[in-house]
């Protein structure tokens, strides 16, 4: 039997997809680890953010799907503090698996990138 994973588990996957995309830098902000695209924000990471409990990302998502995905599925994605309001979406990281994971990441990277980065490469 595996041990469960930890919150470095769990950051370290957000790290690797992260950092796969194309331009994505890593920088702390806030005393978390936060990845760029062309100098603007497409995942936060709150390990415990002010002692709320939470391993999860911060994401953007489209316009329009933060309520969706709430309601679908509230014990993985949640409202959170600050970008919420903007209607980014928190990520509970023990709850997605990497696949969605992956989506996710690639959708708020997608969502962030410059056009220019987001043209096919001939």
């Amino acid at each position: 039997m595996s041990k469960p994973a930890t919150a470095e588990d769990h950051i370290s996957r957000v790290r690797k997809l992260a950092l796969a995309l194309p331009g994505a830098s890593e920088k702390l902000s806030h005393g978390e680890p936060t990845f760029f695209v062309a100098k603007r924000v497409f995942v936060m990471v709150a390990n415990n953010h002010h002692s709320d409990g939470h391993t999860a990302i911060w994401i953007p998502v489209p316009t329009g799907a933060q309520p969706a995905m709430i309601a679908e599925a509230p014990e993985t994605y949640f409202k959170p503090p600050y970008v919420g309001v903007k209607g980014w979406v928190g990520v509970e990281l023990p709850n997605v698996s990497e696949e969605i994971l992956a989506e996710l990441i690639r959708q708020a990277w997608q969502l962030t990138a410059p056009r220019a980065l987001l043209r096919p490469r001939r």
